[in-house]
This record gives C-alpha cells, sequence and structure tokens, in this order.
C-alpha cells in the first residue's frame, strides 16, 4: 500500500466517495426532520459529487493530484446543490487550494488540505451551527491531522478520520436540538462520513464504481445546444429477455415498443430478446416483455437528469453570456406553470424550474444569470436550501448580480412587485429585501413520513402546515387542517392574503379556505386565489 496520493489515486478516492453517498442517499434522504420532501440532503449530496466524478472522467489518466482536485473542485462549485451540497463543494474547493501545484501529495499534506476545506467552508457559513455537516468535518480533520503530525501512514490516517467522523456524527443528535427533538443524527454528516469511508476504500486500493461516462470534447457544443426540454422520451430503458417455451414472434413486442418511444434496437436470437428504447412508460415494455421470459440486466436511466449533470461538467465558457441592453434583469427560482407564468408577467428574464423536491445546481442560476440581458441581475431563490448555490453563482459571472435572500415563492413576488426601475441597485436591493421580510408564508401537504417534530406526532398522509419554517398544525382532514391555517396566519397588520393551489387542491378545500380567512379578518382583508400548479403542496398561502 502506497503511502503518497497520486493523481489517479485521488480520482479513484473522489469516485469512491460519490459512489457511497449515491449508494446512500435514500438513507440519507429519511433523516430529515420535517415530514415533506425539501431537497433532499442525500440527493443533494450524490448530485454535486456527480458533477465531479463526469469531471474526472474526462482527464487524462496520467493527470497530477493538482489537475484532479481542480477539476473536482471546479465542477462541484457549478454542480452544488442546496446547503449540503454547497458545503461539500467549499470542503475540495479548499483542498484544491492547498495542494495547487503538487504532483503527489503525503499523509500530512492531504489532512492540511483538508483541514483548509474546513476552513473554507466554515468562513463561508454566516451562522455556523453545532451538530451540522460543519461539526462533523471539523472534528474530522483535526482528528486526521493529529494522527499525521504524530507520523502515521496514509492508511492509518484515513482510519482515523473515518474512526472520529462516525464518533461525531453519533454525538450530532445532542448537539443540535432540532435533531435531538427528531431523534436522529445530521443527514449531511452522515454524508461526509460516507465521503470519508470511500476514500478510505481508495486508499485500501478498492474501487467501488466505474463513475460517470465521460464527455468528449467533441461533445462539449452539442449537449450544451441540446435542450432539456428536447428530451421528449425520459427513461432510457435497457434490459434481456430469456426465452422461455416455444418460440414467439416478436412483432408484437416491437409494435409496442415503437408506439411508446423512439431509439429502438431489438435483436432477437435463438436464447435471448436484447433491448434498448427510450420512453416515458419503461414499466409497461417491461411487462410487455416479460409475455417472452425472465427478464435479466434490467437497466433504467433518466436522460433528464443526465444531461443535467453532463451540463453540468461542461466549462463555463461552453454556455452563452447575453449582452448588457438594460440596465436590469431577473432570475426567479418556481415550480408549477402558473407560478412560471406569474414571474414572466411580471418582468422576470429567465426561470430556473426547481424548489423543494430538486434544487438547481449553482451552475443551473449561473447559466440562468448569463442569459439575462443586463448589467445587473437580481436573483429571487424563493427557498431557503437555493439561497446559498444562488449565492455561489453571483462570482462566477461578470455581470453585476444582487440575490435577495426570498425563502418563498410568495416573498420573491413581493420582492419584484417592489422594484422601482427609477431608483438604484443599491436601492431596490434594500427596498426588495425590505418587502420580502413582510410575507407570512404556509405550505398545506401531506406528510410523506412518520415524523415528531415540537413534540407532535405525525403520520404518513397526515395533512400538514408548516408556517415560515414552523409545523403549525396538522391532522387527517384537510378542512380542519386549512381552518387552524387561517387562525394562525391571519395578524391584525395584515391586508393581503394569497392562495396559490397547487397538486391536489380542489374547489371544495379551496372555498373553505377562503372563507376561513374571510372569518378570521372579518372580511377586511383582500382576498385573491390563483392556479399556481405547484408539485408537493397543494396550497401556499402568502399573508402580508
Amino acid at each position: 500500500m502506497d503511502n503518497i496520493i497520486t493523481g489517479p489515486l485521488l480520482r479513484v478516492m473522489i469516485t469512491n466517495a460519490a459512489c457511497l453517498i449515491s449508494n446512500n442517499k435514500a438513507k440519507l434522504n429519511e433523516l430529515n426532520v420535517f415530514p415533506v420532501p425539501d431537497g433532499d440532503t442525500g440527493t443533494n449530496m450524490s448530485l454535486t459529487m456527480d458533477s465531479a466524478v463526469a469531471a474526472l472522467a474526462a482527464l487524462k489518466d496520467d493527470a497530477t493530484a493538482t489537475q484532479v482536485a481542480d477539476a473536482a473542485a471546479a465542477a462541484m462549485l457549478r454542480g452544488a446543490r442546496g446547503n449540503s451540497g454547497v458545503i461539500l463543494s467549499l470542503l475540495f474547493r479548499g483542498l484544491a487550494k492547498h495542494i495547487k501545484g503538487m504532483g503527489e501529495i503525503g499523509p500530512l499534506a492531504f489532512c492540511e488540505a483538508l483541514r483548509e476545506g474546513v476552513d473554507a467552508a466554515y468562513d463561508a457559513v454566516v451562522k455556523p451551527a453545532e451538530g451540522t455537516m460543519l461539526t462533523v468535518s471539523r472534528l474530522t480533520a483535526n482528528a486526521a491531522l493529529a494522527a499525521a503530525g504524530n507520523g502515521a501512514g496514509l492508511a492509518d490516517v484515513c482510519a482515523a478520520a473515518l474512526e472520529e467522523s462516525a464518533k461525531a456524527l453519533e454525538n450530532t443528535v445532542n448537539q443540535n436540538p432540532v435533531l435531538q427533538k427528531a431523534g436522529v443524527v445530521d443527514a449531511g454528516g452522515m454524508g461526509f462520513m460516507f465521503m470519508i469511508e470511500g476514500m478510505k476504500a481508495g486508499v485500501e486500493g478498492r474501487e467501488l464504481a466505474p463513475g460517470v461516462p465521460a464527455i468528449g470534447d467533441g461533445q462539449a457544443s452539442g449537449i450544451a445546444a441540446f435542450k432539456i426540454e428536447d428530451i421528449t422520451f425520459c427513461y432510457c430503458t435497457e434490459f434481456i429477455v430469456n426465452k422461455e417455451g416455444p418460440g414467439k414472434d416478436v412483432l408484437r413486442l416491437r409494435a409496442l415498443l415503437e408506439s411508446i418511444g423512439d431509439s429502438l434496437v431489438l435483436v432477437d436470437d435463438d436464447e435471448i430478446i436484447k433491448i434498448h428504447t427510450h420512453t416515458n412508460n419503461p414499466g409497461k415494455a417491461l411487462e410487455e416483455a416479460l409475455a417472452y421470459g425472465q427478464l435479466t440486466a434490467v437497466k433504467i436511466e433518466n436522460m433528464r437528469k443526465q444531461h443535467t449533470q453532463q451540463l453540468e461538467a461542461l466549462p463555463v465558457t461552453a454556455h452563452k453570456v447575453a449582452p448588457a441592453e438594460k440596465p436590469f434583469g431577473f432570475v426567479a427560482v418556481t415550480a408549477g406553470d402558473g407560478m412560471a407564468s406569474l414571474f414572466k408577467d411580471l418582468g422576470v428574464d429567465e426561470l430556473c424550474f426547481g424548489g423543494q423536491t430538486m434544487n438547481p445546481s449553482t451552475q443551473d442560476i449561473l447559466w440562468a444569470i448569463d442569459l439575462v440581458p443586463a448589467e445587473t441581475v437580481f436573483v429571487l431563490p424563493n427557498n431557503k436550501n437555493i439561497i446559498p448555490a444562488a449565492q455561489q453563482a453571483a462570482p462566477l459571472t461578470n455581470k453585476n448580480v444582487r440575490v435577495i435572500r426570498t425563502k418563498s415563492i410568495p416573498q420573491g413576488l413581493t420582492a419584484l412587485m417592489n422594484f422601482n426601475a427609477e431608483l438604484d441597485a443599491d436601492q431596490n436591493e434594500k427596498e426588495m429585501e425590505t418587502a420580502r421580510k413582510l410575507v407570512s408564508t404556509g405550505y398545506i401537504t401531506k406528510a410523506v413520513r412518520d415524523s415528531t417534530f415540537d413534540g407532535r406526532k405525525i403520520k404518513k398522509g397526515d395533512y400538514i402546515c408548516i408556517v415560515d419554517g414552523r409545523l403549525e398544525t396538522s391532522g387527517k382532514q384537510i378542512t380542519a387542517v386549512l381552518r387552524r391555517a387561517a387562525a394562525r396566519m391571519w395578524t391584525r397588520e395584515a391586508t393581503f392574503v394569497t392562495i396559490y393551489g397547487g397538486e391536489g387542491a380542489d374547489e371544495e378545500a379551496t372555498a373553505v379556505l377562503t372563507e376561513a380567512f374571510e372569518k378570521e379578518s372579518k372580511n377586511a382583508a383582500e382576498i385573491c386565489v390563483v392556479d399556481g400548479g405547484q408539485p408537493v403542496y397543494s396550497y401556499i398561502l402568502a399573508v402580508e
């Protein structure tokens, strides 16, 4: 076992880390405290690491440690999703900075680089809290550095790091009051532990995954030009049918597959039928194929997701930067056709589609910013978990970017309506920040998992109301939850109520909600009902 980290070894270490995080992303997602989908930690960390793996696959086999670290850090900077993804990218950014110019590194240099990555992450977080991914990474780096300082070899350093990360992770439940109430450890901290475990496996000579296919130079412009909406059939579906019984004519199978997709390749020989197709209904394809025999080697991949990951691995020069044609422009993150129309009607130039269930990456936001033909671009993240990625995108462009810290779509709409073209960028930023803070946002949805929060037991399938990050009420009957939501949200200072209907909204429930706000306000409030079309939440409520 070598005691030096070469470029090829560092590539394996990072690829292994990505593999373990990906394999455990469902476990990480389940650690969410709130019982709703919210840009899950495992998904965010996995997609962030995937962007690094894609970039590393494009490097030459003899790349140095510096080249590997630089490629991973640059890709993760633009591929970062959510708070956990941004912190992860900062760890690698600091690591790459420390080993700059080194062809290979020893145990002490590796530990010092890891510690610099932790420092970079702490510097970037405005209010670092204990019992988080930051805590686990700091204690892990300190333990590894102590071991290296005492002369430990690379394998022993990694062992010390993994041991400390597990210990630090276990203690997060005691350090963070929110985690303590829920009785869980920190999801980001656990993801970091998996990263260390994957790196340790690389040092031990084990490769846990082959990684993401490389993107050749000749493909770059084509990938950048191809739009995700141009992918008509989402799922690349491949499988083998082991024939059973007397031979059947495959014409029926071929006809069915042709009717539900494209790019069909069907190979029929004596013993097997091999299928490749692109379809939006892989289940139907597999069900039809079962009539011919048993299925093996089934592989279904989401091509839209793959396309996004490939874009994140491209150099920033591959995308278009619009020249400034006006002083001000806007980018907003949103979900739902109705919400998208509202932002467009209010003058937003570019939209990033995402939110609770899928946080757009830094790269997604950066590309949207650069498409805006304006000198100053105001970015409305509209979700607290997307704010870090938006802030990270700002220094990556030559445009003057102002990130308004909107934590909900209603806050974003209100901030936008308070923009004044007669004011300068600084004044508008101040006015928009002030306006968004006056909006209280409520969310009505169904719990996707059993949970205990603030002493309240939540059952999967219960209707819940979250107001400004607090779980306000829950119950099995949506009408009761809606009435209580109106009572909790209304204040005497308020004058406007907006009800945005999404998936699961219906006329009866909307009427109940409207009547409840009329009752609470004594008919003094101006109530507006809008078809938002948003996923996840049946209703988003805005009181201002």
